[in-house]
């Protein structure tokens, strides 16, 4: 075969292997945690209420955290509220998920309203305790976890785009108004 001949048949599956990568997505293929298909329903904390979050959060930024009413990081409800507050209106959602996976959970989910509710002002999302890591974590946790990583401790926070899809996650330690919560959170609006 010519020199000519190989070098035109060569060309193109060549560049189709040097370059796929770069032609290809980056991102891996993510399914919405809260799209309309995905058919969570939870009831609202200490009430009975359910709330189909699909309906409730898609579409929308919302920053997830999960709760315990007994923790050394519970004082952490004050900022989350501060947040929701400063950002409600920019269709920031805040959605807070109680659990005892860290045994710091009430009993008694009057308490953990108690707590929430009367103790701290909280008026964003809060949900009836569930749990939250494991094989039994609740599924909005379990795709949360598969996009980024499980809850290590109480009060771990995630922002999650309007495409459904978790951006940043921050440790227990990492206050709702820190700058770099902030910055996910300006980032997804």
């Amino acid at each position: 075969m010519p020199l000519d001949t190989f070098r035109r048949r060569l060309l193109p599956f060549a560049l189709t292997i040097l370059c796929a990568p770069a032609l290809a997505d980056e991102s891996p293929t993510v399914a919405p945690i809260f799209g309309q298909g995905s058919g969570y329903e939870l009831r609202r904390l200490h009430a009975d209420e359910l709330v189909r979050l699909a309906e409730r959060y898609a579409g929308q930024p919302v920053l997830v955290v999960n709760t315990a009413s007994h923790c050394g990081f519970t004082r952490q409800f004050r900022e989350l509220e501060v947040v929701h507050q400063t950002y409600k209106d920019r269709g920031l959602k805040v959605a807070g998920f109680p659990s005892d996976d860290f045994r710091q959970e009430a009993d008694d989910e009057a308490k953990t309203a108690e707590v929430c509710f009367q103790n701290f002002g909280v008026t964003f999302d809060m949900y009836a305790p569930i749990t939250v890591t494991g094989e039994a974590a609740h599924p909005l946790f379990r795709e949360i976890a598969r996009q980024s990583s499980a809850p290590t401790w109480n009060f771990h926070k995630y922002v999650i785009d309007r495409n459904g899809r978790v951006v940043a996650a921050f440790p227990s330690r990492v206050k709702p108004d820190a700058p770099e919560v902030l910055k996910a959170i300006e980032r997804v609006l």
